[in-house]
This record gives structure tokens, sequence and C-alpha cells, in this order.
């Protein structure tokens, strides 16, 4: 049975607040209405598009009349991109709504019992702040209005457009990374359609060219990833390779990597160094930390210092504690707080992320950290933390989907006095958050902006052991 669909015009709706997801809100006839793009103060005409049982979705069909607090998006493909949906929110009024995204999801939702949230801390930039930026090539680009008949299709080198997962919009200036981030990939694309270089049809599998990935750091390293379906004809890789070399010297580590499997993830493929570095490196407090082409970094590199700072004043070390380091990437904040701990052992799903997580350690004269890789619920055990010692202090740094629920029963069994839960989902946190108060009390709430212009933020809380 087909879903009739919904056509609905609301006309001169006067934008409320900002909302969950990146989006907007507003209220008729006792329904709330979900629109993106909009800023409160916006009065506009809004095209229902879904009727949810306790919500309608829609979008700004006309602006009536923009806010006072409205600012003109500095990027050219704002409204198309999925990315920075927040360019006319005044930064102060981001930061205000990232801030109730975190009083809501712990207290309105989660019903937690935490002291007042401290001030959210603000990204220093909030254009090119980014260290990493990952493009696609499609052989059919994203187009404002529809092929006339004939008209033969474009290729593209961007970004993903929302629904369509076919198709890329071209890009040719984005805000996120500094130069020559911009200047790399306009030029891989100039080089590939005169040299008639194929774009990838993800429909097909087929096309030459399928992703760039661009790492930078603060110390002035760049790395380009090059990702190509096929290495059948090595002259026409080296050609290409080659040409991006001359032209960009000052990439100091270009990788390619082959990839003809269904899906663009590189995680399970071996990058081929082709030239420079094996590795660029970003430096903090003198801690120097070696990227390779598949490292997780934080990718704003100046607030992933804030956000290790807060998570070290929340661990309270004096020197004499075991740390756990649990979901520890590279190492980067169990050799961040080494250096006030007596013992940090940090845990990894990723084993390529753990080898560089020992290289930094022993390239940073540290020698009190010890690292494991595989599944936290298999490592973390009564067991392990016999052998290793009983933590004091548990940092917690895992991915979107929080904790599993056999580490969260780990944790509660080995009872540490102190723990800091770092979270780039609050959502998630204030689940896992719920378990843990079990035995735990929530002393402080640190919210941290990553990603000015987007709907994401980190979370930091402090929990201490309550008193039998």
């Amino acid at each position: 049975m087909s879903r009739k669909k919904v056509d609905i015009l609301i006309e001169n709706a006067v934008i409320e607040a900002v909302a969950a997801e990146g989006k907007a809100l507003t209220h008729y006839e006792g329904i709330v209405v979900f629109v993106e793009f909009a800023v409160p103060g916006d009065v506009v005409d809004i095209r229902v598009t879904k009727k949810k049982k306790n919500h309608w979705e829609g979008f700004v069909s006309r602006m009536v009349k923009p806010s006072e607090n409205r600012l003109e998006p500095f990027c050219p493909h704002f409204g198309v991109c999925g990315g920075c949906k927040w360019q006319p929110l005044p930064y102060e009024m981001q930061l205000a709504a990232k801030q109730q995204q975190v009083y809501d999801q712990l207290v309105r939702i989660g019903h937690l019992d935490i002291p007042e949230i401290s001030p959210i801390l603000g990204s220093e930039k909030t254009e090119y702040y980014r260290n990493k930026l990952e493009f696609t090539f499609s052989n059919r680009r994203w187009e404002k209005k529809p092929l006339e008949e004939g008209e033969a299709a474009q290729p593209g080198l961007g970004f993903h457009v929302g629904k369509y997962f076919d198709k890329v919009l071209d890009i040719e200036d984005c805000h996120l990374q500094a130069d020559p981030s911009n200047a790399i990939r306009n030029f891989i694309r100039s080089y590939a359609l005169e040299k008639g270089l194929s774009f990838y049809n993800i429909r097909e599998n087929r096309g030459y060219l399928r992703n760039i990935i661009i790492r930078s750091t603060q110390t002035g390293n760049i790395m380009l990833i090059v990702v190509i379906s096929d290495d059948d004809d090595p002259a026409k890789r080296e050609r290409f390779l080659d040409s991006i070399s001359k032209e960009f010297p000052q990439i100091s580590s270009l990788y390619y990597v082959i990839n003809s499997k269904l899906n663009d993830s590189i995680s399970d493929l071996q990058p081929a160094l082709y030239r420079g570095n094996d590795a660029i490196y970003e430096e903090m407090e003198g801690l120097h930390f070696k990227i390779g082409p598949k490292s997780f970094y934080q990718t704003n590199s100046r607030q992933a210092y804030r956000l290790y700072s807060v998570t070290r004043e929340f661990a309270g070390l004096t020197g004499n504690e075991v740390v756990y380091d649990l979901y520890t990437g590279t190492g980067t904040i169990a050799q961040f707080v080494s250096g006030k701990a007596s013992k940090v052992i940090g845990i990894e799903y990723v084993p390529e992320a753990i080898e560089d997580a020992v290289l930094n350690a022993a390239n940073n004269g540290i020698t009190n950290c010890e690292f494991f890789a595989g599944d936290m619920k298999d490592i973390l055990t009564a067991d392990f933390i016999g052998e290793h010692g009983k933590p004091d202090v548990i940092i917690l740094d895992p991915p979107r989907a929080g904790i599993h629920p056999d580490v969260a029963s780990v944790i509660l069994e080995t009872a540490p006095s102190r723990m800091v839960y770092v979270s780039c989902n609050p959502a998630s946190q204030a689940r896992d958050l719920a378990i843990l108060s079990q035995k735990y009390t929530i002393e402080a709430v640190q919210p941290v902006d990553m990603f000015p212009h987007t709907q994401h933020v980190e979370n930091v809380c402090k929990l201490k052991l309550k008193e039998k």
C-alpha cells in the first residue's frame, strides 16, 4: 500500500528556536514543525513533507522576513552541501544551542542529577579549522535542476548530497580546511578532466578515481591519499601522482590506495606510500603524535588541546594513579596525561592505531604507557585488570554509539575512584551515565565545541565514586 504524499503549506510561520540535528522549529496548531536552514526570528512559509506521530517536517519554501539575527552564509555551497548548516546563525547562538543540547540530553531526557553545566568552550577558529577532509568523485554530479533531454551528466569532485547516495556536489571553495586543500582538490579535478581519467560510478562500480583524503597539521605537514579503483595501468597512476607532486611540492606524504570494493572505506585496505614521509606529525605540549593514512586524530587540532586539558584536569591526577584510557585511539589522551600518572593502560579496537600509539610513546620518551588492541568488551575483563592493576582513574572516549553494556558492568565491578567520560554524542553519553550512576555521582560537566557551524558537540563529564 503506497503512503499518501504530504503537501501542506504553512504561511507566515515564525521560527521559534534551534532544534536537534541542525534544524529549527516552530509550532502550527499545537504541532511541532521542524525545518532546516532557518534561524530563530525568521518569518517563513513552510512546505510540510512529512507528518509523524509527534511532529511534522518540512522545508522553507519562501523567506517572508529574515530574522534580525540572520547572517549571510559565507560559503557559496550553503543550502545544498550537507555540512555547516548553522552558517546563518551567529556563533554565540550556536554555542547556546549546543549548551542547551547537552542539558536536554543529560537532564530533560536523561533525568540525570548533574551540577550546573560549565559554559561551553567555543572554537578559536570557526573557519578552516579541520585537519582532515575526504572528497568523493562521481560520474554524475548533483545539479540544481534536472538535466534536459539529451544533456549529458557532468562529473564532480566534492561531498555527497543528502539523500542522493550516487551523486556529489562539485565543490570549488570549501571553508573547512586551510590552503592548499582547495587548490589540491581543484587541480586534481582539472587534471582528471584534461587527461580523461574516469570518475567513479557507484551504481555500476566502475570508474578510475574514487576519493581523495587531505590531512594537515598545525606544524605545516600535508598528507594526500588518492583512492583509485584499479592499478591495471601503473604508468597512468604514476603520471597522475607525479603531476600532483610537481604542482604541490609542499605535500610531505603522498599515498595511494587501490579500492575495488562496493564501499569507500579504506580501513581494511593497505595504503601504498608513493612519495615522501610515511606519516605527518602533530605537536601538543612538546609531545609529537604520528598520524598515518588510517590514524584517528581529533579533526580540530586547536580544540583537541582544550578537550584533552579538561580531561586531564577532571582526572585529578597526583602522579600516583593507575589510569585506564579506554578507546584510546592512537594514545593521544593516554600520553597527554601520562606525565601526571604512575601508569597508563590504553585499549583500542583498531590494531593500526595501537601501533601508532606504541611508536608515539617511544618517540616521546614515555615509558609508563602500555597499549592493547582488541574489542573492548573482550579485553577489559577481571583477569586483565588482575594482571595489569586496578585502575584508580578510568578515562572513557568511546565512539558515537557509546560503551557496550559488558564494559559498563566491568567498570562498575572494578569501581575506580574517579572517571572522566568524553563523548561526541550526549545522547549515548546520557544513557551510559544512567547506568554508571548506580555507583557514581557526576561532579562536573564541560561541553567543548569541536565543529563550528554544525549541531555537533563534544562533552566531558567528571565522575566520582559514591561513598558507601
